[in-house]
C-alpha cells in the first residue's frame, strides 16, 4: 500500500506495542521508585550482576546490563559515591578496570534483590502466573 492510499484513521496510538510497552514500563518504574528509592533500576541491575559474577570489567559489565561505555562509567561512579562498589585496575591488563561490590554494597544488594522480587510481583499483580510466564516468553522473543 502506498503512502497516499493509507487510511490514517486506522492508526490508534492506544493499540500500538511501543505505546503499551511504555505505559507498562512507567508503571514498573513507579513501583520501583516507591519500593527501592535508594538506587535507580540501572544501578540495581549493576549490583545484581555483580552479585552473580563478583568481579567484572567495567566494559563487560556495561554490555551485560545493556549500557554504553559512558553510561556505565556514570552508573559505576554513582555507586562508588554511595560506597557500594569499588573499581580497581586489572592485574593482567592495566587498561582494564574491574568492578566489584564492597561489603556495604553486598549487604545492600542482598536486601535489594529481595525487594526486587516484591517489585516484580507488584508490577505483575493483575496477571495470572501463566499470563506472566507467557508475557516474559514473548518479551524474550522481541
Amino acid at each position: 500500500m502506498d503512502i497516499e492510499n493509507r487510511d490514517i484513521t486506522a492508526y490508534r496510538l492506544e493499540d500500538q506495542i511501543g505505546f503499551k510497552l511504555r505505559l507498562a514500563n512507567q508503571k514498573h518504574l513507579e513501583v520501583f521508585a516507591r519500593m527501592m528509592p535508594d538506587v535507580t533500576p540501572t544501578q540495581f541491575a549493576v549490583l545484581a550482576k555483580l552479585m552473580q559474577d563478583e568481579v567484572i570489567s567495567q566494559n563487560q559489565l556495561g554490555r551485560l546490563v545493556g549500557m554504553d561505555a559512558a553510561t556505565t562509567k556514570g552508573v559505576v561512579d554513582r555507586l562508588r559515591a554511595k560506597g557500594f562498589v569499588r573499581r580497581t585496575k586489572s592485574t593482567s591488563d592495566m587498561r582494564r578496570l574491574e568492578i566489584s561490590l564492597t561489603p556495604e554494597g553486598r549487604v545492600f544488594a542482598d536486601q535489594a534483590v529481595q525487594t526486587a522480587h516484591q517489585i516484580s510481583q507488584a508490577t505483575a499483580q493483575n496477571l495470572s502466573r501463566r499470563e506472566l510466564e507467557r508475557l516474559l516468553e514473548l518479551l524474550d522473543k522481541l
